[in-house]
């Protein structure tokens, strides 16, 4: 059965950092690129950050420099470590794969990420 669970959300102060986890299971993860979404209320879905199967990164301009992606191929997880928070980073974060591990993730299109977490939820508020 294939799962991807997020966990490390919550509430955070402006300024602030988190860590978000991306566990996989069921599938051959480290073949996968990964991919982290976020939907905030009242806007469209839009990627934030993915890698590649051979940790080639991309951060879209709303948090580069701040948020950084990561994984660990040996735990079947990625990471998603989230500073200098913004009130605007307010959202239900998912992580997702694709089999397209080896492509320039940032040319990967969201239908083609097959599986999908259930979400977690950031709130960066004072």
């Amino acid at each position: 059965q294939v799962q991807l669970v997020e966990s490390g959300g919550g509430l955070a102060q402006p300024g602030g950092s988190l860590r978000l986890s991306c566990t996989a299971s069921g599938f051959d993860f480290d073949y996968y690129a990964i991919g982290w979404f976020r939907r905030a209320p009242g806007k469209e879905r839009e990627r934030v950050s993915c890698i590649n199967n051979v940790a080639s990164a991309i951060h879209e301009d709303s948090v580069k420099g701040r948020f950084t992606i990561s994984r660990d191929d040996s735990k079947n997880t990625a990471y998603l470590q989230m500073n200098s928070l913004k009130p605007e980073d307010t959202a239900v974060y998912y992580c997702a794969a694709s089999r397209h591990g080896g492509a320039v993730c940032g040319a990967i299109a969201d239908y083609e990420y097959e599986y999908w977490g259930q979400g977690t939820q950031v709130t960066v508020s004072s």
